[in-house]
This record gives C-alpha cells, sequence and structure tokens, in this order.
C-alpha cells in the first residue's frame, strides 16, 4: 500500500523517497540567508539552482521565525512574498515541483495558494494566528503543522524550555494541535508533522529528537492512527545547535553537520528534509534511502 498525499489533482507518493525542501529566505534578518535574496532575479535563479540539484519542493519565507525576531506584519510579509511568487510560478523549471510558503499569517497563506503556492508551513502549528486551520481547511492543501512554544521573541525563554521527557512531550503537544486542526476541518491526510528542531529547545533537546523521531511517531500512534502514517518533516539545516556542537560560529559552516544530522533524521522516519544546500544533502538522503 502507497501513502500519498492529495495536492491539487495529483497524488504525492511520499513513501517512495525522500523529499528535499530548499529554503529561500525574503528576509534582511534571517539566521542564514538573511538579505541574500532581495530581488526577484537572484531568487528566481537560486530557484533555478535548487531545482537543478535536485530540490522536491521549494519553501518561501518572508518573515524571519530566529530566536528574537521581530515580527512584522501580514501585509509587509506579502509585499516581500507576492512579487517573488508572481515569477516563480511562471518559470518551466518548475513543472512538477512544489512550492510552500513558511507562514504563521492566515492572510499570507491565503493569498499565496490563491497564486500558486500548494503547501502551507506554519511554524507555529496554527498557535499565532486563531484563523490558521480555519483558512487551510478551507484551501483544501496540506498543511505542516509544526512544534513551537511561545512566539520566535520568546520561545527560547527558560519557561518554554522545561521538559521532563522531549519527545514524548513534543508528541502530546503535536497532537494536541493536529486535533484542533482536525476539529476544524483539516483531515488528517493533509497534514504533515514537524518537531520543530530548534524552535524552543535546547541543544540536547534537539539531539534527543533527531534521534527521538520514531518515539515522536509511536506516541502521536498511540492517540491517532490516522496521524501517525502522517509525512515528518524536519528542518535542522545550519542551525545553532550544530554550530555548538561543532564549533562553528558561522551558519554557512555547518554544512556538513547539517548532513549529518539529515542523515540520522531520514534514519529516523523523517521524510521531508527542509534544507538550504540541496545538492548535499540530497546526496545524503539517496544513501540513507535510495530511490
Amino acid at each position: 500500500m502507497k501513502r500519498v498525499l492529495p495536492i491539487g489533482n495529483h497524488l504525492w507518493d511520499w513513501s517512495r523517497k525522500t523529499s528535499v525542501m530548499g529554503v529561500i529566505n525574503l528576509t534582511p534578518d534571517s539566521f542564514s540567508d538573511g538579505g541574500k535574496f532581495q530581488s526577484v532575479d537572484s531568487v528566481v535563479s537560486h530557484v533555478c539552482s535548487m531545482i537543478s540539484d535536485g530540490a522536491d519542493i521549494i519553501d518561501f519565507g518572508a518573515q524571519s521565525t530566529r530566536p528574537m525576531a521581530s515580527r512584522i506584519s501580514p501585509q509587509e510579509e506579502l509585499d516581500r512574498l507576492m512579487p517573488v511568487l508572481e515569477a516563480v510560478v511562471k518559470i518551466p523549471e518548475m513543472n512538477g515541483k512544489l512550492i510552500s510558503v513558511d507562514t504563521f499569517y492566515s492572510e499570507v497563506a491565503l493569498e499565496a495558494v490563491k497564486n500558486g503556492a500548494h503547501l502551507v508551513n506554519d511554524v507555529s502549528g496554527g498557535q499565532l494566528d486563531p484563523n490558521m486551520t480555519k483558512v487551510v481547511a478551507g484551501l483544501e492543501v496540506p498543511y505542516v503543522a509544526m512544534h513551537m512554544r511561545g512566539d520566535p521573541t520568546t520561545m527560547q525563554n527558560s519557561e518554554n524550555l522545561q521538559y521532563d521527557n522531549v519527545c514524548k512531550q513534543v508528541a502530546f503537544e503535536l497532537y494536541s494541535q493536529i486535533k484542533d486542526a482536525e476539529l476544524i476541518g483539516v483531515p488528517a491526510w493533509r497534514i504533515i508533522i514537524d518537531p520543530g528542531i530548534g524552535f524552543s529547545k535546547n541543544t540536547k533537546h534537539n539531539l534527543d529528537i533527531l534521534m527521538g523521531l520514531p518515539t515522536i511517531r509511536a506516541e502521536i500512534a498511540r492517540k491517532s492512527l490516522a496521524t501517525s502514517h502522517a509525512p515528518m518533516l524536519i528542518g535542522p539545516s545550519r542551525k545553532r545547535f550544530l554550530g555548538e556542537i561543532c564549533a562553528r560560529p558561522a551558519a554557512i559552516e555547518r554544512d556538513p553537520a547539517t548532513i549529518a544530522s539529515i542523515a540520522a533524521g531520514i534514519l529516523g522516519g523523517a521524510n521531508i528534509v527542509r534544507v538550504h544546500n540541496v545538492r548535499d544533502n540530497l546526496d545524503a538522503a539517496k544513501l540513507v534511502m535510495p530511490c
């Protein structure tokens, strides 16, 4: 039996291979590539490069969610996103590829999907905009529900870093978010789960999650058989905990550690990997889960 996810008029068979999601930040202040893609032409060029390197999904973020990032308005986010989206959907290289919009604003999700995005990637799992899950339900698109406590300005506060068992508690809190989304009308088979590596976690928590993905899935399965079969996305790419472990203060220097973490995550059951360096991480994915 194949596990598939309906997207538009197609069925995405995510069980066949690991899907690689390329990250493009349209922000001046993101931790890895902030300020790098400030023109439509530079974004289109990078999209083409990522697709050439093997990306299955391109994830656009127009608001920084790094720790302590200041929040911008939905309109400012749309002002950054829409010119890029309008250009990218027209390029032939996007044929057969998916566009993801990384936002916690329902207004942004709505406009992005109306203009060509295929899925919504919400770092808050519906916690920062009470209308998000209702909007996603109406759009009938896949929804990435990520675990985070608080918001980007508070997520690393001490009270949000308290766990007795991080994998079990992340699973429980994720399940609660997913259940709320289902009650509003988002079916389980449209949900993608993300344990939120780097969000409301310290270095040890992130490592525990990376090595404990089977536990997270098993804990969710105890509460929801349908959601237990949902695709799992991980996004450790270039994050601070890798720099702390490997003594690499610059984000760009963390690609080797990212590749190792991606390989570990795939072996633990990750189906989608969100990365800045598509080519090298795809090589790792091919080794641990051959096509």
